[in-house]
């Protein structure tokens, strides 16, 4: 016997990495030192910063990956790889600096994993961040057939007077929502039960297929829709941070939508109070919602209904923030305020 017998083929292991290497080397910065295939990644420090302050981040992509597998699409689940961690590293103010990525497989599809390697690359784009290593593991008796998993680690920068952590919070600032660009990659598991099992009284059987174009989605599919990547806040949040917009707290919005993760950049003297009416909830909740007969709390808790980011200004300068934000592409609404209280959200349904 030998190891290829055992389900683990090294000579296609190496033909992998020599087929990445292009699209990997591509999201290489300045600071990039040595190449792909080394057992660390070199990265230098970058010149400008008096007391830098390193920021890292890891997650992964959850079960939206079934939905990739089910449907054999793999070009956009890399693209939420990297949005998951940059995102949170973001929160800090920190700048995205490099990447690295863990990609396990029970056997090694050279066509499929080459697919989500270039998405991850895509995101490193996105996010201005160097791919600089990684590890593909072929594990042959550990995952379905077809299938993989995957994840992420971010390490950023900023400098350490400008760290935002929440501590500049003011009563009376705002809230200003970023639009996200639909599920992004937290609640995979209701949605998959909801696509499977929803009850129709258009046929007998339930469920839907992942093909159909449901009416209140106005004409993309179910699997377009639900495989669209998550929104990448980087470039739109530094650019606001160097044309010096008072931003004093950020949060991201993933698991457990707003009521979970905006208490995360408050202090405990403070809450947020919320007006779910300020902003579009985007069809693809809408349609969850009614499919699934979902509760509104449990939708609030878990998905981001449309709000992706969240950052906290001066009343003052909310317009200026709202203005920025549309002229980068990025639909921004003023969602809510700091008020007195224990490091809560209030206004929107929890329970």
């Amino acid at each position: 016997m030998d190891y290829r017998q055992a389900g683990v083929d090294v000579e296609a292991g190496r033909a992998f990495v020599d087929r990445i290497r292009e699209v990997v080397t591509s999201t290489h910065r300045p600071e990039v030192l040595g190449g792909l295939g080394g057992f660390g990644g070199f990265f230098e420090m970058p010149a400008g910063y008096q007391s830098p302050v390193l920021v890292s981040g890891t997650d992964g992509v959850g079960t939206k990956l079934k939905v990739a597998h089910m449907l054999n699409r793999h070009d956009s689940v890399g693209i939420d790889l990297v949005a998951m961690c940059v995102n949170d590293v973001l929160t800090s103010g920190a700048e995205p600096l490099f990447f690295l990525d863990y990609l396990a497989t029970g056997s090694l599809n050279p066509e499929q994993l080459a697919a989500v390697v270039e998405g991850i690359a895509a995101g490193c784009h996105q996010a201005g961040c160097a791919l600089i290593g990684g590890e593909t593991a072929e594990m042959p008796g550990f995952y379905q057939a077809g299938e993989y998993d995957l994840a992420g680690f971010c390490v950023g920068i900023v400098e350490k007077a400008k760290i935002i952590d929440g501590s500049q919070i003011a009563l009376g600032d705002v809230a200003i929502g970023l639009a996200s660009q639909g599920i992004h990659s937290n609640g995979y598991s209701l949605v998959r039960k909801i696509v499977a099992e929803a009850g129709r009284s258009d046929r007998d059987a339930p469920g839907y297929d992942w093909s159909e174009c449901p009416e209140l989605l106005n004409g993309p599919s179910l699997a377009d829709v639900l495989l669209t990547p998550t929104q990448i806040y980087v470039q739109p949040i530094l650019s606001a941070l160097r044309t010096g917009l008072p931003i004093h707290a950020m949060a991201h919005i993933t698991g457990g939508g707003l009521p979970e993760n905006l208490p995360r950049c408050l202090s405990p003297h403070h809450s947020i109070k919320i007006d779910p009416l300020s902003w579009p909830i985007l069809p693809i909740f809408q349609w969850l919602l009614q499919a699934g007969r979902v509760s509104t709390a449990d939708m609030f808790n878990t998905f981001n209904m449309g709000i992706g980011f969240v950052v906290v200004v001066p009343d003052s300068a909310a317009e200026q923030a709202i203005a920025h934000f549309q002229q980068q592409g990025v639909g921004a609404y003023q969602i809510g305020s700091i008020i007195a209280g224990d490091g809560s959200i209030t206004g929107i349904p929890t329970r």
